[in-house]
């Protein structure tokens, strides 16, 4: 048996065709009994995400082809588009890969550490669903163990490379707990949704979501137990406000120098943390000129995203040299289980040799015969049983000219040295 990984990802596919082979949660039960049966697979887990869908299989037969027929039949889709996207990875390639993605290093933001509960996910729902054996449940277990370990060995993820997450990092480095922190969002788009994330995970106090439509702004707000307003609402709430972040389609600023000022001093200089994402601008640049206000564009966030990338890239090199110990050390356990595998057969044949010559004896012992007699038989009968089949496979050996075959005899039973 061996491992087959068959799958698509961020590398090989468009999102328009990741999406059409995404597998729901919903259907996931069903498409791990239909892939085990259809696709002649001993052992089956899926990962599936936004970025990747993949086939974690342990067969006998390698049928890529299947796997993949089986694949577009199950999506309704053309062959022929799949399997310009299609990647495999077999044996200690394909261990390495799962360990690879587990670890952040084959995501579309290196370094990412949900990946890491997907995989896991991916294996459980294997084993609700039964479709998991001892193979992938190994490997599962080692694949955990090197990802955790590749978070507390490396700082892969502790540099930011996202705008809303670097200006979070931003917030909470001016200001140690954000619980007792108020938060302004302006705009309702898919950066503020994320710093919306980013804030209530990090256990801010309380979010405003302002916005030109208050409608987005109030679903955005529901989602992050926060509350909405309308722009003209801005100014009013700064007074309350230790975080700004902005991020609209304005082509004019929304928050001036006048009501930042005025908001400074009824706040008694008490800091405000602000940070501009939009493009044109929607904070005058001259509120950096204030005192207690602490302005951050979006050319100031990607210096330090650009320079947290390259820190990642550095401690990226390091985990690799992690994941490659740990392949070889799986690699090396699993060989050592098969070897054992083959030593309790080993000893198993030769006992149940040693138990019917005993039988034979003990029965002859009761008849009266000679005990030193059947002793003697004894040893001799064990010694034949014993070297009979190692002695037709050397003699065949010799005439095969298989010099691996006799050194391997010399070596286990030790034959050159001294008795």
């Amino acid at each position: 048996m061996e491992l087959l990984i068959v799958g698509i990802n961020h590398h090989t596919a468009p999102v328009s065709l990741r999406e059409k082979v995404a597998i729901t949660p919903d259907q996931l039960g069903h498409a791990l009994q239909d892939l085990l049966t259809r696709g002649e697979l001993t052992e089956l887990a899926i990962l599936s995400t936004c970025n990747r869908t993949e086939l974690i299989c342990i067969t006998a037969h390698q049928n890529t082809n299947l796997i993949v027929e089986w694949l577009a039949d199950y999506h309704r889709l053309p062959l022929e588009e799949l399997q310009q996207s299609i990647y495999t990875k077999t044996g200690n390639e394909g261990i390495t890969h799962i360990m690879r993605v587990a670890s952040g290093l084959d995501s579309m933001v290196l370094g990412e550490p949900q990946i890491l509960g997907q995989v896991k996910d991916s294996f459980t729902h294997a084993q609700l669903h039964k479709t998991i054996g001892p193979e992938l449940y190994k490997l599962s277990q080692a694949t955990y163990q090197v990802a955790k370990r590749v978070r507390t060995d490396t700082a892969i993820g502790e540099n930011s490379i996202s705008v809303a997450s670097t200006s979070v990092t931003l917030a909470s480095q001016l200001f140690t707990d954000l619980s007792t922190c108020n938060a302004l969002l302006i705009g309702a788009g898919e950066t503020i949704e994320l710093v919306a994330r980013h804030l209530t995970n990090a256990g801010i106090n309380d979010l405003v979501i302002a916005n030109r439509t208050i409608e987005k702004a109030q679903i955005l707000a529901e989602e992050h137990n926060g509350h909405a307003i309308d722009l003209s609402g801005v100014p009013l709430h700064l007074v309350d406000t230790d975080i700004v972040i902005t991020s609209t389609a304005s082509q004019l600023p929304i928050l001036g120098k006048g009501s930042v000022e005025r908001a400074v001093k009824q706040r008694r200089h008490k800091p405000i943390f602000m940070v501009d994402l939009a493009v044109p601008r929607d904070i005058e640049p001259e509120v950096s000129d204030l005192h207690d206000v602490y302005l951050y564009t979006i050319d100031d966030l990607e210096q330090i995203i650009d320079q947290n990338l390259i820190q990642r890239v550095d401690e990226a090199a390091r985990a690799e040299t992690i994941i490659l110990e740990a392949v070889q050390e799986f690699v090396d356990d699993y060989k050592s289980l098969q070897a054992l595998d083959t030593l309790v057969r080993f000893r198993k044949k030769n006992n149940d040799f040693k138990d019917a010559e005993l039988k034979k004896a003990l029965q002859k012992l009761q008849h009266g015969e000679d005990p030193a007699q059947l002793l003697r038989s004894l040893a001799n009968q064990l010694t034949n049983k014993l070297i009979h089949t190692p002695s037709i496979q050397l003699k065949q050996a010799g005439k095969d000219r298989r010099p691996d075959l006799l050194q391997a005899i010399e070596d286990i039973f030790q034959l050159g040295e001294d008795q």
